[in-house]
């Protein structure tokens, strides 16, 4: 079986390190002039996908804005997400889940097991326990999957909790960099990411040791740049995905400057 790292590293070097998100929020739907109501949410999901599914790497749908709409919204996105990994797509579904016990597990064989909400990877927050998502890990390290840990939000007031410390005086952000690390080397896959935002003047963790994938969000809208990112993690052997949502999601729904804001956002 073929771990997640290296099928992000294999389609990375194919179509480029960028994952685009698919966030079907009311100002995109404004702004591609369809209804604020399921049908708008498919149109701005599926038009991702007919633009760009054959061209970028990674793809990350909030799963929010779908589930809003209940099991239709659901609906949409399990075709969305079918249409994307029918292309070669990666999916990283933006779900934050992070529970205990039971709970957890049953989130683990929603979204990284084989039934019909299966997808490629998940982001999961921490902030339980980092060892409280340890269903997740062992199902996406049994199923090829990934998990991306939530360590260093592109948010300002992330920053309260995650530059704190914890009782042993470790910081918060880091401890989780470093039980991920520990993790990836325990199980020799990489299955656990990080997420770690572009925002910051600077980045408040050493990942110069991590070796999975990290999930870099706040380029475009919120001021990141693919060259900073580029630059801010030069010294990690980290796989790194800029990802950006806002930038490419208000340049649609012409196909062609969808695929324009991408390949500009590949060339740094």
């Amino acid at each position: 079986m073929v771990s997640f790292a290296a099928r992000v590293a294999d389609l990375v070097a194919e179509r480029g390190g960028l994952c685009v998100g698919i966030d079907p929020h009311p100002g995109v739907m404004d702004a591609w002039g369809v209804g604020q109501d399921l049908a708008g949410v498919e149109a701005v999901a599926m038009g991702m996908v007919e633009a760009l599914a054959d061209t970028v790497a990674v793809f990350k749908p909030q799963s929010a804005f779908f589930e809003r709409w209940g099991s239709a919204g659901i609906a949409v996105l399990e075709r969305c997400v079918g249409a994307l990994q029918d292309s070669g797509a990666l999916v990283i579904l933006d779900v934050k889940r992070g529970d205990i016990g039971s709970t957890m597990d049953a989130y683990a064989q929603a979204y990284l097991g084989e039934g019909p909400g299966s997808v490629d990877a998940i982001t999961a927050s921490p902030y339980l326990g980092f060892d409280a998502l340890a269903p997740a890990f062992d199902m996406a390290e049994a199923h090829g999957r990934g998990v991306f840990v939530l360590a260093r939000t592109s948010n300002p007031e992330g920053g309260d909790l995650q530059l704190g410390r914890t009782l042993s005086g470790a910081v918060v952000a880091q401890s989780i960099v470093d039980q991920a690390h520990a993790r990836n080397q325990a199980s020799g896959v990489d299955a656990i990411g990080l997420v770690v935002g572009a925002t910051h003047a600077s980045l408040g963790v050493d990942l110069s040791e991590f070796t999975g994938p990290v999930l870099v969000p706040g380029v475009g809208a919120q001021g990141g740049t693919v060259a900073g990112v580029r630059a801010a993690f030069s010294s990690s052997p980290a796989l790194v995905l800029p990802s950006v949502s806002r930038e490419v999601l208000y340049a649609g729904p012409d196909p062609g400057r969808l695929r324009a804001c991408v390949a500009r956002l590949l060339e740094g």
